[in-house]
C-alpha cells in the first residue's frame, strides 16, 4: 500500500474468475436481470457477477476490520457491534474511499501507516500497554497528515501551473 500502484483488473479478481469458471456469463447487461436464456441455456449477467464480487469484497473487510478492532478495545460487545456496524455501512464507506483516493494522493500511504500501527500495537499489546486515547490520537494525526500532504501538494501543482502559464488576460 505504501507505493503507488496501477489500476487494478476487475476481470483479475478471485471472486469474479471462480464464479466465471462455475456459470457461464454473458457478455452484455440485461436491464437489472442477473440471469437470462440464451439458446435454451441459463446464463449469469455481469450484474450479477458484480454483485458477487462486491459483497465477498464487504465480507472480505469485515473479516479484516475483526484485528483494527481489536487493536483499539479487547471488550468482545463493541468488537462485534462495530463489526455489524461495518458490514451494514461499508459499501459507502469503500465508494467513498476510493473516490477520495484519487483527490487525496497520500491516502493510501496513510492508511498503510495505521496498518502498521496497528499491527504493532497488536503484536507488542502483552508488553505494552497502549490507551484509547493514543490510539485514537494517532489515528487523527497520521490520516489528518496524509489529507493536509495532499491538499498542500495539489495547491503546490497548480500554483506551479499557473506560474508556468503567465499571467491571465481579463
Amino acid at each position: 500500500m505504501f507505493r503507488p500502484g496501477e489500476i487494478a483488473d476487475p476481470g483479475r479478481n478471485l471472486t469474479v474468475r471462480g464464479l466465471r469458471r462455475l456459470l457461464p456469463v454473458t457478455d452484455r447487461y440485461a436491464g437489472g436481470s442477473f440471469f437470462v436464456r440464451r439458446g435454451g441455456r441459463t446464463m449469469a449477467t455481469p450484474l450479477l457477477v458484480a454483485l458477487i464480487a462486491i459483497e465477498t469484497t464487504n465480507l472480505v473487510f469485515a473479516l479484516d476490520s475483526i484485528p483494527a478492532v481489536f487493536g483499539i478495545t479487547r471488550n468482545l460487545f463493541v468488537v462485534l457491534t462495530s463489526n455489524a456496524f461495518a458490514v451494514l455501512g461499508l459499501r459507502a464507506l469503500y465508494f467513498l474511499l476510493a473516490g477520495s483516493m484519487d483527490r487525496f494522493c497520500y491516502l493510501k500511504q496513510g492508511l498503510a501507516a495505521l496498518l502498521v500501527f496497528i499491527g504493532m500495537k497488536m503484536l507488542l499489546n502483552p508488553i505494552v500497554h497502549v490507551p484509547l486515547s493514543v490510539s485514537l490520537a494517532v489515528i487523527t494525526v497520521v490520516v489528518g497528515a496524509a489529507v493536509a500532504a495532499s491538499l498542500s501538494r495539489d495547491r503546490a501543482r497548480r500554483r506551479l501551473a499557473d506560474q508556468q502559464q503567465g499571467p491571465t488576460h481579463r
